[in-house]
């Protein structure tokens, strides 16, 4: 590929298009610059020498089927955290455990964290869910962990960090769940095994129809995530997510996001803290 050659805006258009259509997340003009520069390692791995032989592939059938996945992995900025956001952590274990596993009468109490990116966040979850089970014996939980992109899934699956990443895990968890790499001057860590088979990693797509999920969660953490949506998809991503969420479950979302004024089954209780309020359906 020449140095000269830059994605059209006529290719960025169509591939924007294409991007929201699959998988709901909407690239403004202002992210044709970021586009190109991820691309390239895609048309070097399929041996193309232009941007628009790779919009042409893209469109074909063929292309369709093998690079939808590959070019969602492309766009999907991923960026997370250890204790993001601690006050729901807090919440969690302070509050709403207790509440959950009476309410769970023995099942495993389970907790989504829908759009976990690397695993930081799920793998935070195990670890307050293990503080609590270890207090309080007798209860269980399932977590259940989804991403839009497969080759955030593969990493979060291994559960290897570097020391700086781990920093906001405490002390004291860290020297309970996290193990010490023996090779010789590494800096990774990875999460102890009990707490990786908390843990079930899918690929899941907020835009598909039907999730394919036979649970209902107690509390879903779907922080972070809704700000790569425009208002309509949110709505229809948040309907979606209520509908797996048991009445007087619990969703978090970022702090910069907000439901104000949309028509969910959703009472608020506190910043980015929202609860199901109906009888459920």
């Amino acid at each position: 590929m020449s140095e000269e050659e830059a994605l059209s805006g006529r290719d960025f258009s169509r591939l924007s298009a294409f991007v929201y259509e699959q998988a709901g997340i909407r690239l403004g003009p202002e992210k044709k610059t970021m586009l190109e520069g991820r691309l390239r390692r895609r048309l070097r791995s399929l041996n193309l020498d232009s941007y628009r032989g790779y919009c042409d592939y893209v469109f074909t059938p063929e292309g369709r089927r093998a690079e939808t996945v590959p070019l969602i992995d492309v766009v999907t900025t991923n960026k997370t955290d250890f204790f993001r956001e601690p006050a729901h952590f807090t919440f969690l274990s302070e509050r709403a455990l207790g509440e959950m596993t009476a309410r769970a009468g023995g099942r495993p109490v389970v907790v989504w964290s829908a759009g976990c990116s690397s695993g930081e966040e799920p793998y935070t979850l195990a670890m307050v869910l293990s503080e609590y089970a270890e207090a309080h014996p007798g209860c269980s939980f399932r977590i259940l962990a989804t991403d839009i992109s497969t080759q955030v899934l593969e990493k979060a699956r291994l559960g290897v960090y570097s020391t700086h990443v781990v920093e906001p895990v405490p002390a004291a968890l860290r020297r309970k769940y996290l193990m010490r790499s023996r090779r010789p001057g590494s800096d990774q860590v990875r999460v102890a095994p009990e707490v990786r088979q908390m843990v079930d990693f899918r690929r899941l797509n907020f835009m598909d129809a039907d999730y394919g999920l036979e649970l209902r969660a107690d509390a879903i953490f779907c922080r972070n995530v809704l700000i790569y949506f425009d208002r309509p998809t949110q709505e229809k991503i948040l309907r979606r997510l209520t509908r797996y969420l048991v009445p007087g479950g619990y969703l978090f979302v970022g702090h910069s996001e907000t439901l104000h004024e949309m028509d969910l089954p959703l009472q608020p209780l506190a910043p980015a803290l929202y609860r199901r309020n109906d009888g459920g359906g």
